[in-house]
């Protein structure tokens, strides 16, 4: 079998359509024997791409506005959504069926300030009418040192995505409130990524027949069967904890069957962008999303 490496920016149930591919075997059926590896600080999906020690990563169309900002050509190409709409959820101390976004007002919130979920934050509590000035925004640090925050009581509320609310849930630490994917709408939230010259060759064109089968599955089969399937991924995670994450993403519509980067959700993405002022311009979507392999 031929090897393909695969690199993520984060690890989360919200990207099973990609985990999928792998732990179902879809892309053993095509011949191709995948690993897989989370970024790290030394290396980034874009660095792993531009010196071929990976083959596909998962990213977001954002991630290539910062080259274009200064005038660098797009070296990477998204060619495949994995998710159209934010994957994270707003936790808090106590169940709050009747819960308003308003309620964060003046409260503590760890907030996850990586770029992307932090703009797509901002951009949910803009759209809910509330300023994120008016929320005490707390920046924790990386993602597990934010649970590990709110775990040891920081925060009124925390802003994280699947399974690590669920499991909260599950540890009676925290009760799932607010969808941010539920405020903002449709989005080009994530996507896989390639270099040009990748997508031109048969491995290209297998992974991606894989890769339409596992976009089948996630939307077809129970979320309690897709994280049996997954559960070696999330060591740590209660397998009721990871199929609730799995269940709730399959109803708020993040994997819609279509692989195409919806051009309208791109545009929404270049709002959220905005409105945080991470870029300056409307970068045009020809510069930034390809077909996918199969369609060359």
């Amino acid at each position: 079998m031929a090897q393909i490496h695969i690199m993520v920016s984060r690890h989360s149930a919200f990207y099973s359509p990609l985990i999928s591919a792998i732990s179902a075997g879809f892309l053993k059926q095509q011949g191709l024997e995948p690993s897989y590896s989370i970024m790290t600080p030394q290396k980034s999906v874009a660095e792993g791409l531009a010196d071929g020690t990976v083959h596909v990563g998962q990213s977001a169309v954002a991630a290539s506005w910062g080259a274009m900002e200064t005038g660098e050509s797009n070296p990477m190409m998204h060619f495949a959504q994995i998710n159209e709409r934010d994957g994270f959820f707003i936790v808090g101390r106590e169940p709050e069926p009747d819960f308003t976004w308003d309620r964060l007002r003046g409260r503590e919130v760890l907030v996850d300030h990586f770029g992307q979920p932090l703009a797509m934050f901002k951009y949910a509590t803009h759209k809910m009418g509330v300023g994120y000035a008016e929320i005490n925004a707390i920046d924790a640090g990386d993602v597990h040192e934010i649970e590990r925050a709110f775990y040891d009581g920081q925060g009124d509320y925390v802003h994280l995505q699947g399974p690590a609310p669920q499991q909260m849930e599950k540890d009676g630490v925290g009760h799932i409130v607010a969808s941010v994917g539920e405020a903002i709408g449709p989005v080009a939230f994530s996507s896989l990524v390639a270099a040009r010259e990748w997508l031109e060759s048969e491995m290209a064109r297998a992974f991606m027949a894989g890769y339409r089968q596992a976009r089948d599955y996630v939307n077809q089969t129970p979320a309690e069967r897709i994280a049996e399937s997954e559960a070696e991924f999330f060591k740590g995670i209660d397998i009721d904890a990871l199929a609730a994450a799995i269940g709730s993403y399959q109803r708020l519509g993040c994997w819609n069957p279509d692989v195409h980067i919806n051009r309208a959700h791109y545009d929404v993405a270049l709002d959220v962008f905005l409105h945080s002022k991470l870029v300056s311009k409307r970068h045009r979507y020809e510069h930034v999303v390809a077909p996918p392999p199969d369609e060359h």
